[in-house]
């Protein structure tokens, strides 16, 4: 079942890489007490994912976060590497987290997979965007697939 408006995000643990190498992470330390803005994309080094999705929030970040915001943060169904890679090359660090997702975990609790097969991609997530507070759910725009028009940077800031 897809997450929800007034759901609670999912308990996960999660890994990824830091300057302290790889480090576990739960969703409750990510989003409790919190105010999370995290947006999904089918994955690091796509083209839109490269060219629009991920460089609009980098852009964006500071007048996210302005919003009172705490954190921005970027999932993708790849490992730990790929995601540390692409934040570097996007100049991520500081704006935008970075969360690998590498089995599918946190976006299969979400309901929010999708099949890339037909891509070579198997089980990627949703193109997606959602607000949390304090770990529940107080927005949520999912995208048609192909599209992109909901969960940009833009998109999000004009709702907060």
């Amino acid at each position: 079942m897809t997450i929800q408006v007034g759901d609670t995000i999912p308990s996960v643990t999660l890994k990824w890489l830091t300057d302290n190498g790889m480090q576990e992470v739960t969703t409750d330390e990510l989003f409790k007490g919190r105010k999370v803005v995290l947006f999904s994309v089918p994955g690091a080094f796509t083209p839109t994912c490269s060219a629009k999705h991920l460089p609009g929030f980098v852009q964006k970040a500071d007048a996210i976060k302005a919003k009172g915001v705490d954190e921005v943060v970027c999932l993708a169904v790849n490992d730990p590497f790929v995601m540390r890679a692409w934040g570097e090359k996007n100049n991520a660090s500081g704006k935008v987290a970075m969360l690998p997702d590498g089995n599918a975990t946190f976006t299969s609790a979400l309901g929010l997979t999708m099949d890339g097969s037909a891509h070579g991609l198997g089980t990627r997530g949703q193109r997606f965007a959602l607000v949390a507070e304090d770990g529940k759910v107080t927005q949520l725009a999912v995208e048609a697939p192909g599209k992109f028009e909901v969960s940009s940077a833009e998109a999000i800031l004009e709702k907060l």
